[in-house]
């Protein structure tokens, strides 16, 4: 059985930095395309930011220069870090695994980060 299990949210001022960690069982965790989704309140989940298996990185205009992705394909772990956290990034922060050959994702139970002083 698959399971994500997201960790490292937490409440930070603006400025502040986290890093999300997002650990996977049950699945080649090397071969997915791993991916950061947020979801604010009243909002729809967006994508954050992706990594593939080769390590190529794709991330939303609105984060990109301020989060990095980054994969241990050893400890079947995608990280999250997150810095120069803004009001605006207030979400849940999801973990989201896609199987390369076909449409089957997984998603992950989510972790809240509140950027507020």
């Amino acid at each position: 059985q698959v399971q994500l299990v997201e960790s490292g949210g937490g409440l930070v001022q603006p400025g502040g930095s986290l890093r999300l960690s997002c650990a996977a069982s049950g699945l080649a965790f090397q071969i997915y395309t791993m991916s950061w989704y947020r979801q604010a309140p009243g909002k729809q989940r967006e994508l954050v930011a992706s990594i593939g298996s080769g390590g190529n990185t794709n991330y939303a205009d609105s984060v990109r220069g301020r989060f990095t992705i980054a994969r241990d394909n050893a400890k079947n772990t995608v990280f999250l870090q997150v810095d120069g956290l803004k009001p605006e990034d207030t979400a849940v922060y999801y973990c989201r695994a896609d199987r390369p050959w076909d449409r089957i994702y997984y998603w992950g139970q989510g972790t809240q980060v509140t950027v507020s002083s």
